[in-house]
């Protein structure tokens, strides 16, 4: 028996192979020896298809539901250590862009790989102000929604409405009409959102103010009222940047990983992005601070809290806001975001779930249940407290999520689409299923 790959499945060497890092794979049902390379501590499953039984076999799969450790791409984007707990943008550290950074300088860096000089950020923000308008038609398309419609699903639909708006959008193979399209997502996303959250409110629609900055101008949409001028708190500006800085990215995610699969389909990237958004529309991802300050109010007091903890121990209740697929010690995003809180109940007042919260994170990190298990805070768990302190209902938080994860969304889309080595998406399957079963006309059937 061949121990060779045969040309059609393997993928040819690269300079980047050459080099005594390979693994040496011996199959025990034939007793052939398979040498695979070992590039960036990792191996092509590509390369698995030639250890084979027989000729007439497919070749040996990688069967890894979820992704639990297969790598769909290469990318310069983020960089994560779940175990030390690190999360870098480009190579910056999260703790260093969230203290001195502002949220569109972050999504500079993330579309365009390098932090922009100064005469880059204010032509960037220039570009993303002058674009913060939607179609008039787009106001109607939303207006068509149930005045009960979750946010979430009209920035669904309104996101996706867009590709008919822009129909030009599908040349993606154009770097400058990819970089129009770039600047309208990002500068779009919150006159969307908060157009979504107005219709809720069945109050009128705020059109963007471009002489305040990308937060204070969503601020003022969601709440703007019979004023002149809206003029946003300071600290809730500053604040709701710094969310909107650490939902940025966070590599290859569900979210993430749908765009990319839909992108790589070549479709433009308002669909693309559109299905990121149905993605985070799940209360596993970007539901999952909702279901935090519904834990929150559930157990309504602190006098409650033993009881909970008991029931979390006993598998009848769940720790919503704890624990994280990736982290395996503290988020360093939940720690930036507790600090936020204090300037945002400085302003709002302190969120009377705020005193629950504080205790639980206090059970979490000091009893071995939950230290054995990894059981740290991670992002959802004080982001959803500013939320709501916000005025926000429950609804809105995953749209806040959308917002700040557009620009990574776009980033990680540009990276696929220029990427040679992308192509469509399409897993491969182990079928369980029967075979050559033979056909009962329906009077036959039992």
């Amino acid at each position: 028996m061949s121990t060779k790959p045969e040309a059609s499945d393997v993928t040819a060497p690269t300079s980047s192979r050459e080099s005594s890092e390979t693994l040496t794979i011996t199959d025990n049902r034939t007793g052939s020896t398979y040498e695979v390379p070992i590039t960036d501590g990792a191996i092509r499953s590509l390369d698995l298809r030639q250890i084979k039984v027989d000729e007439d076999d497919f070749g040996l799969l990688a069967y890894d539901p979820a992704f639990m450790n297969t790598a769909s791409c290469r990318s310069t984007i983020t960089f994560l250590d779940g175990d030390l707990g690190v999360l870098e943008y480009r190579g910056y550290p999260i703790e260093q862009l969230a203290e001195q950074s502002t949220y569109l300088e972050v999504a500079y860096l993330l579309v365009h790989g390098e932090l922009p000089t100064k005469a880059q950020l204010d032509d960037w923000t220039h570009q993303i102000k002058m674009h913060t308008f939607v179609h008039e038609n787009v106001k109607s398309f939303i207006q068509g929604f149930r005045h009960d419609a979750h946010p979430m699903g009209m920035l669904l639909g309104a996101v996706g409405a867009l590709s008919t708006f822009y129909p030009d959008a599908n040349k993606i193979h154009d770097a400058e009409n990819r970089q129009l399209q770039t600047v309208r997502l990002i500068a779009k996303m919150p006159t969307l959102a908060a157009f979504s959250y107005r219709h809720n409110m069945g109050q009128p629609y705020v059109y963007p103010d471009n002489d305040l900055d990308y937060a204070g101008n969503f601020l003022g949409m969601l709440y703007k009222m019979t004023e002149l001028k809206y003029q946003p708190d300071p600290r809730l500006e500053r604040a709701l940047d710094i969310l909107f800085i650490l939902h940025a990215d966070h590599e290859q995610n569900c979210s993430t990983s749908a765009v990319r699969a839909i992108g790589s389909s070549l479709v433009d990237p308002y669909s693309a992005i559109a299905g990121g958004v149905a993605a985070l529309y799940g209360p596993s991802h970007g539901g999952a601070n909702e279901e935090v300050v519904r834990m929150l109010l559930r157990i309504g007091t602190k006098d409650n809290i033993p009881d909970f903890i008991e029931g979390v121990k006993a598998g009848r209740e769940r720790l919503m806001g704890f624990g994280h697929r990736v982290y395996k010690n503290y988020d360093p995003r939940a720690r930036i975001i507790k600090k936020a809180c204090d300037d945002v109940f400085e302003v709002t007042g302190v969120n009377p779930l705020l005193s629950i919260a504080t205790e639980l994170e206090k059970i979490a990190l000091g009893e071995e249940y939950f230290v054995s298990r990894r059981l740290y805070p991670n992002v959802d768990f004080y982001s959803g407290l500013i939320y709501q302190a916000l005025g926000l209902p429950a609804s809105m938080f995953p749209v806040m999520f959308a917002i700040g994860r557009t620009s990574g969304w776009i980033a990680q889309w540009l990276e696929m689409v220029q990427d040679p080595e992308q192509k469509i998406a399409r897993p491969l399957q182990i079928y369980t299923g029967e075979r050559r079963r033979a056909y009962l006309p329906l009077d036959s059937r039992s």
